[in-house]
């Protein structure tokens, strides 16, 4: 059956491109992969995946699973289950139970802590580099995720506000490429002129900036939280990146 990136090419979850079918068997079949045309994946839980399609594919929760035991790395995995859970809107009690009932022999723990953090509201790998590498490794307060905030009438989401820390703070995460869009662009500078005119401060951090410069984006944050409010309780975290 269909499987890995092709299922999820077939589910929308992911842009089709171009390359190798994947495909998953029975874990005795005699199949090899024909490079450049299929990729053969084997799994001894087969009939517990398959979805009542045609032509067959791995379930969206089973295909989630494949894709991040295929990373190179533990952070890779966890960033594809945030990302392709919060974008095909599989429920994480089901993404769980799939976990539970065929655990994954590779990443097991980072898929676990990916649904972990889906379920705390992030929505994207960069909002988990934010948290991870900005907050958590500098002593900044966890910021309330995916805040709800009415603009012309509509109701948008926020990625990070400070305001249940003290500090009229909002942070927007910019990881996709949609933002070039003009209706998408106009939607954003409406919503800067909303915070402008509610006297909220606000910051905008791109992939390159929290991946490449997490201390400065830590910093920038640090200084604008003090300066609306926020009052540390703890002693300052000294990043080992920052010494």
């Amino acid at each position: 059956m269909l499987s890995h990136r092709t299922a999820a090419e077939e589910w929308r979850l992911l842009p089709v491109e171009e390359g190798p079918i994947e495909i998953t068997v029975p874990y005795s079949s005699s199949a090899i992969s024909q490079p450049s045309l299929v990729k053969v994946h084997r799994s001894r839980a087969l009939p517990h995946s398959a979805a009542e399609t045609w032509p067959p594919r791995t379930k969206p929760t089973d295909t989630i699973v494949d894709l991040a035991v295929s990373q190179a790395g533990a952070r890779d995995a966890v960033n594809v289950v945030v990302d392709l859970v919060s974008r095909s809107k599989v429920p994480v009690s089901a993404m769980r139970d799939c976990v539970s009932s065929r655990p994954p022999f590779r990443f097991r723990a980072e898929i676990q802590r990916g649904l972990e953090l889906v379920a705390g509201g992030l929505m994207s790998a960069l909002e988990v580099e934010f948290k991870e590498q900005v907050e958590e490794r500098h002593g900044l307060p966890p910021g309330d995720r995916q805040t709800a905030v009415k603009v012309d009438g509509k109701t948008l989401w926020e990625d990070v506000t400070y305001d249940s820390r003290g500090a009229a703070l909002t942070v927007r995460l910019d990881g996709r490429a949609t933002h070039a869009m003009a209706a998408v662009a106009f939607r954003d500078r409406r919503r800067d002129n909303a915070a402008e005119l509610a006297g909220r401060a606000r910051l905008v951090y791109g992939w390159r900036d929290v991946r490449n410069s997490p201390c400065q984006v830590a910093a920038e944050v640090r200084t604008v939280l003090l300066r609306e409010g926020w009052r540390p309780t703890a002693e300052r975290v000294t990043c080992p990146r920052c010494s």
